[in-house]
């Protein structure tokens, strides 16, 4: 699958699932431009994408900011003139009721979540070239939840249900699909001495039999954004390992529920 001659935009792109993102995408000829409030990061990022041969465009800022948003687009259209790809990766989470996340940062992580992707469609909207594809990061939060979550659970049942009505409404312009990653392990994509460490029950209850890596998530939004998925719209596809499918009861395979806990 190659993306030569085509421009992908990605938000939070200087670490985790979107470092991968940008390098992948530039390894395979798209010329990415991403944003990410990490100034350090985001210029190791770029400097690593140019390494690999790859057309690279970073832009420091806080997504938050509908200034930050507008300069961005700007920018990109000012170097590329058009867009293939739009991912919109970049979350965050500021916890939940039980640590008393309070209002403003429980609608900071919306913004970063939900109104920036949203506002960043509208933005790019005019310049997508035919065939052009959106490509909206969602978690499996967004489908189920540990305690204290509200702040980044929320923004991810917001991209998840974005997702779908962006689908409709730019239905015959843009195809709009999400991606719902379960645990990816990104530890690699945040520092090169990073060494994994697994117990047998983190692997076990995957049925796939493994945590996640980003290139699991990058190989399917990289498939959404091809043609290949031409027919595929408004979807939300969760790559877990089968994580949410497996269905522990008090007693299975040596787990017991502790009631202490809530």
């Amino acid at each position: 699958m190659r993306f030569d001659d085509k421009v992908c935009v990605i938000t939070g792109g200087a670490l985790g699932i979107g470092r991968c993102l940008t390098q992948e995408f530039a390894q395979k000829g798209a010329a990415v431009a991403f944003v990410d409030a990490d100034r350090q990061a985001g210029e190791e990022n770029l400097a690593a994408i140019r390494a690999l041969g790859g057309n690279g465009l970073f832009f420091h800022g806080d997504i938050a900011e509908e200034d930050v948003l507008r300069r961005f687009a700007d920018v990109v259209i000012a170097r590329y003139g058009k867009i293939d790809y739009l991912v919109n990766n970049a979350c965050l989470t500021k916890r939940g009721i039980l640590s008393s996340c309070g209002y403003e940062d429980f609608n900071y992580v919306l913004r970063v979540g939900v109104s920036a992707p949203y506002f960043l469609t509208q933005l790019f909207l005019p310049y997508f070239n035919p065939g052009g594809s959106i490509v909206n990061i969602s978690s499996t939060r967004a489908f189920m939840s540990q305690a204290d979550t509200e702040s980044y659970s929320a923004a991810k049942g917001g991209i998840t249900a974005l997702t779908h009505a962006l689908s409709v409404s730019l239905a015959g312009k843009v195809r709009v699909n999400a991606v719902a990653p379960g645990w990816i392990d990104t530890g690699a994509y945040y520092s090169a001495e990073y060494v994994p460490h697994y117990t047998s029950a983190d692997t076990a209850q995957h049925p796939a039999g493994r945590v996640g890596e980003p290139h699991d998530i990058v190989r399917v939004v990289q498939f959404l954004c091809s043609e290949d998925s031409g027919f595929i719209t408004g979807e939300t596809i969760t790559v877990d390992g089968g994580m949410t499918k497996l269905m522990i009861y008090s007693g299975d395979n040596g787990w017991e529920y502790n009631v202490s806990n809530i």
